[in-house]
This record gives structure tokens, C-alpha cells and sequence, in this order.
């Protein structure tokens, strides 16, 4: 699939892939080590997958970005384009551009059918109690979407998928201070919007 491909490296030698540390998988990766590859996939689908599923409200398509998050890693890989510094950030804001590219497409103001809000599978709850939490679920979508491009990733991060601010500022490469900034206006203007 790639070209130029150099002398792998083997990173079995050491550990199994599962237990490899994540800079030792990313320098494999970077050498298009299959094994590699498919233990980032593995370690980070499910987030991602989550990531877009709460930011869109639609099943099947958190699974086709979240596929496209991974292609555009390989895209990356081969056009020797990856992340800088933080490879999860780096894999978040790629979601992240892509769930904003949905939306501009789709105008930003798009209904959700009911059944597409629906919990995954594994949550089973009463229909009233569904349907409430899917209208609450679309409100606070629909109020996420107001927000500057930066604020929602902000919320996302922190509220939906429960990283620090540490590791948020990680991720989008700004000071914790400027996280905590970023949280504070959107928090409130997400308050506004909300509940006015």
C-alpha cells in the first residue's frame, strides 16, 4: 500500500504490540508497521468513534468519519504530514475538522430524525426516558454548534470525553490557561443558549 517503504521495525522484539508503549508504536507506524497500525487503530477507535457519535447524534455517521479519521492517518503517515506533538490531539482534530466539514455542508442549522439520537445498543431504558434524553442530547448539540469552533472542541473534550484540562491543552497545543478560558465563555454561553 505504501511506497518507499524503509526497514521495518519490528516491535515485537521488545513487548507485545498490545503491552509496546505509544512512542514506540508511533516510530513503527511511521515505518508502516502493519502491527503497529492496527494497535493505534485499537487503542483510539472507540474514542473517536465516541467522540463524533456525541458531537453528531448519528451512528453510521461517526462510523464513515471515523474510518475517514484513520484514512486521512495513513494519508498523513505516507505524505510524511503526521502530528508534531500530540498524536491523540492530533487524531481528535482531524475528527473535529471533519464533524465541522459535515455540518457546513449539511448548513448548520440540520434536523435530526429522533431514531438516529437514539443510545447505542448496550443503553436500554424506557421510550419516555429515551426520547427525553434524546431531545436533551439534540439541544445540547444543536447549542454546541453555536459555539466557536474552538469552544466545541473545548466541551467535547473535556465534558463528553472527560480529558484534564492538562491534556486538553496537550491536544490543541495551547496553555492550560487558554483552555480554562475557552471553557469558561463556552460553559456560559452554552448556559445562555440553553436555558437563556
Amino acid at each position: 500500500m505504501f511506497r518507499g517503504r524503509s526497514q521495518p521495525t519490528y516491535i515485537h522484539a521488545t513487548a507485545p504490540v498490545a503491552e509496546a508503549s505509544e512512542e514506540l508504536l508511533l516510530a513503527a507506524a511511521m515505518e508502516y508497521d502493519d502491527a503497529a497500525l492496527s494497535e493505534l487503530y485499537d487503542r483510539y477507535e472507540v474514542k473517536i468513534f465516541t467522540y463524533i457519535y456525541r458531537r453528531t447524534g448519528d451512528e453510521s455517521l461517526a462510523e464513515d468519519l471515523t474510518s475517514q479519521v484513520f484514512l486521512k492517518m495513513l494519508e498523513s503517515i505516507r505524505d510524511q504530514k503526521a502530528w508534531r506533538s500530540s498524536f491523540s490531539g492530533w487524531l481528535y482534530r482531524i475528527a473535529h475538522n471533519l464533524v465541522i466539514d459535515h455540518y457546513r455542508r449539511k448548513g448548520r442549522q440540520s434536523a435530526v430524525e429522533l431514531d438516529d439520537t437514539t443510545p447505542l445498543a448496550a443503553e436500554r431504558q424506557s421510550l419516555e426516558s429515551q426520547v427525553e434524553q434524546s431531545l436533551d442530547a439534540e439541544r445540547l448539540r444543536a447549542a454546541i454548534r453555536r459555539l466557536t469552533e474552538e469552544q466545541a472542541e473545548v466541551v467535547s473534550l473535556r465534558f463528553l470525553e472527560g480529558y484534564s484540562i492538562n491534556e486538553v491543552a496537550a491536544m490543541m497545543n495551547r496553555s492550560e490557561g487558554a483552555i480554562k478560558a475557552l471553557q469558561y465563555r463556552a460553559v456560559a454561553t452554552l448556559r445562555t443558549l440553553m436555558y437563556g
